[in-house]
């Protein structure tokens, strides 16, 4: 590019030098001393709005992290790193000197000889695709080509931000701000946000969402433990098309929920319904019966819901959910000590949509709840009972008559189960190709030869503190050649 194409950028490589700072983040705690053309991220939005023309050369990533493309490299500047999927050093700026020195002179023969000025539009696009968008800022501060294509909206159907240390409502503030230059106050492009473990995020930074991403369908704020539910209610109510949203880790979420705004909006034919499929819960510590009631209530369409390690939930809030959700395929109730064999009785009401079952160690389930499942829910592919130790051969011989399409089994630390369960999965659940015995105590090598000679499809198979003879593991590995046998006999190999 020439000095007369690096002018007209000018104006326009401000905003996009702000945004590449915002989104950087460090995870190193060791500060990084700069030298006197040097600005760091936390000073860049001040030391950036005085260039006239950013260069590739701006951007000059720490030992740690660098973008790494052939368009890069083929400009003969320093990509001696490789490229990562999430800026995890912090960024470094320097600031040029003004249009028309030597330098700049010489930066312009550079470019007017790069290869990469041969490649068409479409493809840099298509290279610009593939990237994150920690680089897709960078890209944008190398030329005004290059910024012309990497704002290009098509790219930012997805944002996504990573780092402990990462500004995160400020990042998103920017974000939100550029793409909003084409459409006035609404970024009608953006629908997934994935800002995972961004310790920094708040209420503020949902906010921004909320009111700049209508079209969102999926949110995932894993780990941000400072949103709250006036955030989460906020979100909801002024994004309708949202489907996926993974709260997991938001301790101080404790219900979902339209805002009251939004309630008295909507019609008494369309109720106070979200369009919410994907909820994802997990380790939300305050979550109680009525949080899951108001949930189940609001949220009718869910289809996949995991509640794993929500330790305040009981069989009555069960009971809501099935009454109110009854499309779930796919539910996690793993380490919900409260949840016994009358909560069983309830998911079991789920029928025939219910695929995909795990209530690892709640260990007030026995036979009884095991039992219910196995009778109304026959399409169930993957159960996981890990730690349930009052379940037993009966438990595992009604399952196996009733769910003969079975995948996947997990029935480790049961002390319980034995061969005679074992032999009632191997004649009726012939399809099995996942199953972990781990610690079952009462396992010997007959119940194992009775699974492998009768499940050929049988992929994986986890004995770890069994007592099982290496012959039995033997006739398991010469029966079915595709199974990997995880073990801790040291006999065996």
């Amino acid at each position: 590019m020439g000095a007369n194409n690096g002018k007209q950028y000018g104006s326009e490589g401000k905003g996009s030098s702000s945004i590449s700072s915002d989104i950087s983040s460090s995870t190193d705690h060791t500060p990084t001393k700069a030298p006197k053309n040097v600005a760091t991220s936390e000073g860049l939005d001040s030391s950036t709005r005085t260039l006239s023309t950013p260069s590739p050369g701006l951007i000059l990533p720490s030992k740690s992290t660098s973008l790494s493309s052939p368009a890069l490299s083929s400009n003969g500047h320093d990509t001696n790193s490789s490229s990562s999927s999430s800026a995890r050093a912090e960024t470094v700026a320097v600031v040029h000197s003004q249009p028309g020195t030597h330098t700049r002179s010489r930066q312009s023969k550079s470019h007017h000889h790069a290869l990469v000025d041969r490649l068409p539009d479409h493809a840099l696009l298509q290279i610009f695709s593939h990237l994150p968008t920690n680089q897709l800022c960078r890209c944008a501060r190398v030329c005004r080509r290059w910024y012309n294509l990497a704002w290009d909206p098509r790219l930012w159907g997805t944002v996504r931000l990573t780092g402990e240390l990462l500004h995160a409502d400020r990042a998103i503030r920017v974000l939100t701000h550029r793409l909003c230059q084409d459409t006035p106050n609404v970024c009608l492009t953006l629908e997934t946000v994935v800002v995972n473990g961004c310790k920094r995020l708040t209420d503020r930074g949902l906010h921004v969402v909320a009111q700049c991403c209508p079209e969102l369908r999926r949110l995932e704020v894993a780990g941000c433990y400072n949103i709250s539910n006036e955030a989460v209610f906020e979100v909801v109510s002024r994004c309708p098309s949202l489907e996926h949203l993974n709260l997991s880790g938001c301790s101080k979420v404790t219900c979902i929920s339209l805002t009251q705004e939004a309630s008295l909006q909507l019609s008494p034919l369309h109720g106070q319904q979200i369009s919410i499929h994907y909820l994802d819960m997990t380790d939300c510590f305050s979550l109680e019966d009525e949080g899951l009631r108001t949930i189940a209530s609001h949220c009718p369409r869910l289809t996949h819901l995991y509640l794993r390690r929500c330790i305040r939930l009981t069989d009555e809030a069960l009971r809501q959910l099935a009454l109110h959700c009854p499309s779930i395929r796919e539910l996690s109730l793993s380490d919900c000590r409260l949840v016994g064999d009358f909560g069983l009785r309830e998911v079991a009401r789920l029928e025939g949509c219910l695929r995909y079952l795990s209530v690892a160690h709640c260990t007030r389930i026995t036979d009884v709840g095991v039992r219910y499942v196995a009778r109304y829910c026959p399409r169930l592919r993957y159960l996981n009972a890990r730690g349930c130790e009052g379940l037993t051969d009966h438990g595992l011989s009604h399952l196996a008559r009733s769910c003969p399409r079975l995948k996947s089994l997990d029935v480790g630390k049961c002390p319980l189960v034995s061969d005679g369960g074992l032999e009632q999965l191997a004649m009726y659940c012939q399809g099995l190709r996942r199953v972990s015995l781990r610690a079952c105590e009462s396992l010997t090598g007959r119940g194992l030869k009775a699974l492998a000679a009768n499940c050929c499809e049988l992929q994986l198979l986890n004995v770890q503190d069994c007592e099982v003879s290496p012959e039995a593991l033997r006739f398991v590995r010469r029966h079915c050649r595709r199974c990997v046998i995880e073990h801790t006999n040291p006999a065996f190999y």
